[in-house]
This record gives structure tokens, sequence and C-alpha cells, in this order.
């Protein structure tokens, strides 16, 4: 798989080596919040291609600062991918992530052929969803009672789209 350069990070195939660091960002409250426990045997499964979804390393300035990631449910006429991605809490705000999910949805219309995107945050983290937005993502509508979070209490989602043709 390639290698994506964004205009401040890198996005590189995720690899065994990175999920000692990723682990540790995972576990970061304010990653934890929205993520709930990533454990180093599920970063271990995506990283050896063993999970549904594909991972990208996210690097800026040479170093490990979180996690991309996509999957592509089916093949048909309607190629979509479905988008997530996580970074350390020291960097947010900085429009790295904004940075991260624009290379990365480039990369997925313009190499792989998607005609739309997704992406699925918290309804509550309005600062991704900003990102995400910034990007030109769409909001198509709230999922109710979509995830739970880490104390296990239902929260809803927000699905956001992006068409091929506009970004």
């Amino acid at each position: 798989m390639a290698e994506l350069q964004g205009e401040r990070v890198r996005l590189r195939p995720l690899g065994p080596h990175d999920v000692g660091r990723l682990t540790e960002i995972g576990a970061e409250p304010g990653v934890a919040r929205w993520w709930g426990e990533i454990t180093r045997e599920h970063l271990l499964e995506k990283a050896e291609g063993r999970d549904e979804a594909t991972g990208f390393a996210i690097e800026h300035e040479g170093e490990v600062v979180g996690l991309a990631q996509f999957s592509e449910p089916g093949e048909n006429e309607f190629k979509h991918a479905n988008i997530d991605l996580f970074l350390t809490s020291s960097l947010h705000g900085r429009g790295l992530g904004r940075d991260a999910v624009q290379t990365l949805a480039r990369w997925l219309i313009d190499e792989r052929g998607h005609h739309r995107l997704t992406i699925d945050p918290a309804l509550a983290n309005e600062p991704a969803i900003r990102a995400y937005e910034a990007v030109g993502f769409k909001r198509v509508g709230v999922l109710r009672r979509y995830w739970r979070d880490p104390d296990g209490v239902w929260q809803d989602g927000l699905l956001l789209d992006l068409l091929a043709d506009e970004i």
C-alpha cells in the first residue's frame, strides 16, 4: 500500500512496530473518551491485515501521532469507503487531523475510485465534526444511540459523507 503525503502529515501503512505508540495514544483520556479501549491485540490484527479496516500510521515531524483507517464494504458500481481516525490529544486543534482526513480522502477517491466516503463521529465530538466539515464532509443525519461510551451509556453519532466531486 502507498505512503500518502499531506501538507503537514504523512500516512504510511500501519506496521507492528507502531502498535506500542498507538496503544499509548489510545489510552489518552481525550482519545479514549471517543474510542473506548484500544488494545494492543486489536492494533496488531490491523497492522497484520487481519482486521476489516486498513490502517495508516499518521506521522508528523517524524513521529507517530495517530491512526487513520478505512474500510470498503463490498465492491459494486457505487464504490464507497468508511474512514475514521484518532490523533494524540496534545496535537488536537492544530489542523493535523483535518490534513490526515483530506489526504486519505483524496487518495480513496483519486486512486481507489470511491464515489462516496462516510465518517461517523460521536455527535458530541464537535471538534472532530468541524475538522471533517472543513474537508467538505456534509451532515447526513443523527444515528440515535449508535455507540456505547466507555461507561456503557448509549450515545448518538453523526453520519457525514463526502462525494467524489465535492473534494
